[in-house]
This record gives C-alpha cells, structure tokens and sequence, in this order.
C-alpha cells in the first residue's frame, strides 16, 4: 500500500515534518474557530483595541503587515528557481540547491499574485499586531521551501516543459492552478469594491467609514462566505497534483483545515454584522450547499 503513496522526504527529518503536517491537519480547523487562538490580522485583528496606547510599539499597519505575509515567500521562491537554475552559481555552497519545478513556478507565481494584490488592489484600515504577520510569513516560507524541494524530488522541470511537452497529472494541476488564481482573484476583486463603497461616505469620520463593512455579494458570494478561500485550496490542490509528494499534499490538507476554520469565523462574522436579508443564516462557509 505504501508503494502507492507519492513520495515523502526520507531519513528522521522527513517523519519530523511529515508528523508536524499531520498534527497542523487535524488541529488548523478547530485553532481557527476559536475566537481566542485563531490568527489575528485582517478584520479578525484584536491590536486596535486591546494595544491601542501601544499601537506604535508593537503594531503596523494592515497593508503593511500583510505585505510582510506574503513578500518573504515571494522572495524565497524567486531565489530558489534563480539559483536552481545556475548550478554555477551556487557550487560553493554546503547545501544543495532544489532543481526547478513545475510546482515550484507554480508557488511564484501564487506568491507574486498575492503580493500584487496587497499592493495594488486591496485597500486596508487598521493595524495588526507585528507578531501575527512574522510569524506566518515564516510559514509560508517554510512552504514554499517545501514545495520546492518537494518538487525537485519527484517532478523536477523537464527540458522540453516549455515546448508544450507536459503529461496529463502536469496538465490536471495547471488547469487546476489556473481556475483557482483567477476564481481567487476575482471574489478578491469583489471583496475590494466593497471596500471602496464602503469610504465614499465622506460626512463620516475616516476610521469610522474604514470600519463599516458591506455584506460581500456577487459571484460565489451568494452562496458562501469565503469563496476566495475555495479557489485559493483549489490553486494549492493543483500545485500538489504538479508535484506528486506526499508532503505538498499534507500541505494542502493543512491549508484546508486552515482555511475552512476561517471560513467559518469568517460566516459567523458575517451573521452578527448584516441583517438576514442581506446574509441569509443558512449561507454556507466554504463550499457552496455542502460546507
């Protein structure tokens, strides 16, 4: 049975982070619907009111904090191929350096994606605590570490990969990627209209326009809460497929339990700010008439 398992790191390091992923599995969903230990940052950040006389000190602000999430990993991605594909350049290091791979182009391409958007599409109020951010910008950057690694392993990128020359499992999870960057974006995009609307009441203070929240709507919003959530897992679900481990599929399962707790904070916070007419109680959280 275990010959038809992907592959998994080898040797005591490999059972180490395989464990690890197994445990994040079956404890991310019920960390996230916990109101006292999910990560606080987004609209689930606590720093403006429980640090405000110490916001300099120990907060930045959202878009800022959000930058630092995701800009590590950007970083680390874009090194990883770089120098992968110059073996030249890096002879005189002590470790070995993961060979390109079709998932790890994949993880760029997600990471510059999100970094874009912080940039240039969403719009922020607020502050988070500097801790939440570091410390999942070190997770991420585990992961993308992981994938490429992972990738190097048991799919490295062929030569003719760019001639068109990919096999079905490599097409599968290119198709799978692309459905899930362009569904994530757009439910993003949706969410940033609403931010917009949500300031053009100008008689109001700023930090009050910036906190009156819009029952998202539009797309698969009209039928569960977190939709960019689903197409973000869908996007992972095809960067595992690309890499065919073991390993980036315990990721993925980790992100699921990750991201499926959030959804349903995300639903609960949805319930307790909008009427039923404008957030029907039995909208689902991630997946739209099942979960």
């Amino acid at each position: 049975m275990m010959d038809s398992l992907p592959p998994m790191f080898p040797g005591r390091v490999g059972q180490v982070i395989t464990i690890l992923q197994v445990i994040s599995v079956f404890t991310n969903y019920k960390t996230e619907t916990n109101p006292a230990t999910r990560a606080q940052y987004s609209k689930f950040s606590q720093a403006g009111s429980q640090m405000k006389k110490t916001a300099s000190k120990f907060t930045w602000p959202s878009k800022l904090a959000m930058f630092v999430i995701y800009a590590p990993s950007l970083i680390v991605s874009v090194v990883l191929l770089a120098l992968g594909s110059n073996p030249d350049a890096y002879n005189e290091l002590s470790f070995s350096i993961p060979k390109p791979s079709i998932a790890a182009c994949l993880c760029t391409i997600h990471f510059a994606k999100r970094v874009a958007e912080v940039l240039f599409l969403h719009q922020y109020s607020g502050k988070t605590d500097i801790g939440t951010p570091c410390m999942i910008a070190i997770f991420y950057s585990l992961i993308t570490t992981l994938v490429a690694y992972a990738g190097s392993m048991s799919a490295p990128l062929a030569p003719d990969v760019f001639r068109g020359n990919y096999n079905a499992t490599d097409m599968i999870g290119i198709c799978a990627f692309v459905v899930g960057i362009l569904g994530n974006f757009y439910h993003h995009y949706l969410l940033a209209k609403l931010r917009s609307s949500s300031k053009q009441n100008k008689s109001a203070p700023n930090d009050i326009a910036a906190k009156r929240y819009i029952a998202p709507n539009g797309g698969m919003f009209n039928y569960c809460a977190a939709p960019h959530y689903l197409f973000e897992l869908i996007g992972w679900a095809g960067v595992a497929i690309v890499s065919d481990h073991l390993n980036v599929y315990l990721a993925m399962a980790g992100m699921t339990s990750y991201l499926a707790g959030r959804s349903v904070a995300q639903n609960d916070f949805n319930r307790t700010k909008f009427k039923e007419k404008d957030w029907p109680r039995d909208r689902k959280n991630l997946v739209p008439f099942v979960f």
